[in-house]
């Protein structure tokens, strides 16, 4: 995972851990991609003109088994492109875009769009109603076409510094993830009402014990991530449960039990 954006010149630095993390994990490249393309419905399709210029346009997908699926028109220009070069990709970004949109998180999946057949194209049919329920009123149109995008490459951008590839089938192989999306309400509730326990989390499992305050940015199966403050400036860390979650009501026992074992090492 890249981390590095080289020499910052004048640029505060950020300050490192001075002490081992106690957990780390945290979501693979292709689950960070999988559950960015699950949490929304719209991207923007860069496809290829005639002249073999780039051409992008906003687009609604829906997903079968990951992979993205189109209704386009060829009135539009990009469905005509698609049918002339099925080369292309689909930038998809968060929705929870932060102030700073270049600190949230986006992906690229690039490959080739095929039309789908048989028992593939009715459930390729579904995948996109079940996303873009409108599409029911003009799916069927015969100036309208199905297209799967076979994925061959997949970007991952987690904002300033982390970034990573993944390939077609760790992508596909990957899950979204079961938390991201629901977390609010929990996060919310842990920077209002416990904000000593997040600083517990980071001094002694976050690798600054030198925190004066932390507060939680994000809330996934494997952990937390935490954005914390110190003498020597703002940085992130990590903070990991002692197993993955497959629930949204595991949240609360597991930021207790980091709460706990934070606590305990005092």
């Amino acid at each position: 995972m890249t981390l590095d954006h080289g020499d910052p010149g004048d640029a505060p630095a950020i300050p490192l851990p001075t002490a081992p993390l106690a957990n780390e994990a945290r979501p693979s490249p292709a689950e960070e991609a999988r559950t960015i393309a699950a949490g929304t419905n719209t991207g923007t399709l860069a496809s290829l003109t005639a002249d073999g210029a780039p051409w992008a346009s906003f687009i609604t997908y829906g997903l079968l088994d990951g992979a993205p699926v189109l209704s386009v028109s060829r009135l539009a220009e990009h469905g005509r492109n698609l049918a002339a070069d099925p080369r292309a990709s689909i930038a998809i970004v968060t929705p929870d875009i932060p102030a700073d949109p270049l600190a949230g998180t986006r992906i690229t999946l690039a490959g080739h769009v095929e039309r789908p057949t048989g028992a593939e194209a009715e459930a390729a049919r579904a995948a996109h109603l079940t996303a873009i329920p409108a599409a029911k009123y003009y799916i069927d149109y015969s100036d309208f076409t199905l297209w799967v995008l076979r994925i061959e490459r997949v970007r991952w951008v987690g904002g300033y510094g982390r970034m990573d590839s993944a390939s077609a089938a760790e992508y596909l192989a990957a899950q979204p993830d079961p938390i991201v999306t629901h977390a609010a309400p929990g996060i919310a509730h842990l920077n209002a009402d416990h904000a000593e326990a997040l600083l517990a989390m980071a001094q002694q499992l976050g690798g600054f014990p030198d925190a004066i305050a932390a507060t939680c940015e994000r809330a996934d199966r494997y952990g937390l991530d935490l954005r914390v403050e110190s003498p020597r400036g703002v940085a992130r860390t990590r903070v990991g449960y002692a197993a993955p979650l497959s629930d949204i009501s595991e949240l609360r026992a597991a930021t207790v039990e980091l709460t706990r074992r934070a606590r305990a090492t005092h």
